[in-house]
């Protein structure tokens, strides 16, 4: 059984106004250098909450003390207090850790005539034993109508909208607030049109990220998007967003909005609806429907085929299973994507 994710929140303005002046002006230091070697936003982001964590803690349990000051001991202290009061599991401990250890580097080989005795301590102190947050979320085709038919009875067009399209694209929960309207104009129909391919959409990585065109399964995902924009006319919105933030229309949707709606499915489903999950979804239904890994690999736009067998939840006698009928070898019939 795997941890249940533990959600935190120790930082506020009224402490963090209290930090010891170095490590703000440190933080911020880091913060401009990760933008002039073109990390994305959401990559500094989240650096930034990451290590005011830290701060906040070397406040209240470490004299406010200077991070350049820190010594193993205060390391394993701040490790201990995550794990065991802060209840953090063992992997967001990791990247806690992480985060402080990339301000290391940073003070160790850019401000190293400031501080030329610093040394990155931080890789010195072991990581606790990983172990998994949470049960691991495999849904079946039924489940996943079920939800979507919950979600149209109740009218959240938008909610089911979002669903279907991260079920039929397999993109990523940044990713699916990036969709404009535009993107499911019949004109962006291909492969005979089985698939909807979007203008250049920016996904996650470093130099700000890729710009990708993306693949959504049209026939399943049509449906969603046609409620969805009938409500919209009705309701009078108008962005080019497909999900428009609700303050301000020409914005998309915040990540905090989506995580509320992956809330709301995980209450009607009663399972971890974390839109990851439905990545795999995915990458299992191309599967089935006999895709070979490669042509999966280019539906989705990763670098390698190896991804696919992560994101596969097949195990290896169902996969092998697929070439085998009556004790002969059976290659199964090709599929077109219109069948997926």
């Amino acid at each position: 059984m795997g941890r249940e994710t533990q959600m935190n929140s120790i930082t506020s303005a009224e402490k963090l106004a209290q930090v010891n002046r170095d490590n703000t002006q440190l933080l911020n230091d880091f913060l401009d250098y990760l933008r002039s070697v073109q990390r994305s936003e959401m990559t500094i982001f989240g650096y930034q909450n990451d290590i005011q964590i830290a701060w906040v803690w070397c406040l209240e349990h470490n004299d406010n003390k200077p991070f350049v000051e820190w010594t193993k001991r205060n390391v394993i202290a701040y490790q201990n207090w995550l794990l065991n009061t802060n209840n953090n599991s063992p992997a967001r401990v990791r990247r806690l850790k992480a985060a402080l250890s990339s301000l290391s580097n940073y003070i160790e080989n850019v401000l190293d005539d400031e501080y030329p005795d610093f040394r990155n301590i931080i890789k010195k102190v072991e990581n606790p034993a990983n172990q998994p947050v949470r049960e691991k979320t495999v849904w079946s085709d039924e489940e996943l109508e079920a939800l979507l038919n919950k979600l149209i009875e109740k009218k959240d067009y938008e909610k089911a909208c979002y669903l279907a399209l991260g079920m039929y694209s397999g993109r990523r929960k940044s990713e699916l607030c990036r969709f404009k309207v535009s993107d499911f104009d019949e004109s962006k129909l291909t492969c005979n049109g089985a698939l909807y391919k979007s203008d250049p959409i920016k996904t996650k990585g470093r130099g700000g990220g890729k710009m990708l065109q993306c693949y959504t399964l049209a026939n399943r995902f049509r449906p969603y998007f046609e409620l969805w924009m009938k409500d919209r006319e009705m309701r009078g919105i108008d962005s080019v967003w497909l999900f428009p933030a609700v303050s301000n229309p020409k914005e998309h949707v915040a990540i905090s909005t989506v995580n509320s709606w992956s809330n709301t499915f995980s209450a009607l489903s009663g399972k971890a609806a974390y839109i990851h999950s439905l990545r795999h979804y995915f990458t299992t239904s191309l599967a089935n429907a006999g895709i070979p890994d490669g042509v999966i690999q280019s539906i989705v736009s990763w670098e390698s085929s190896d991804m696919v067998r992560v994101y596969k939840d097949i195990d290896a006698d169902e996969e092998i299973g697929m070439y085998f009928k009556d004790g002969e070898i059976s290659v199964p019939e090709k599929k077109g994507l219109e069948s997926v």
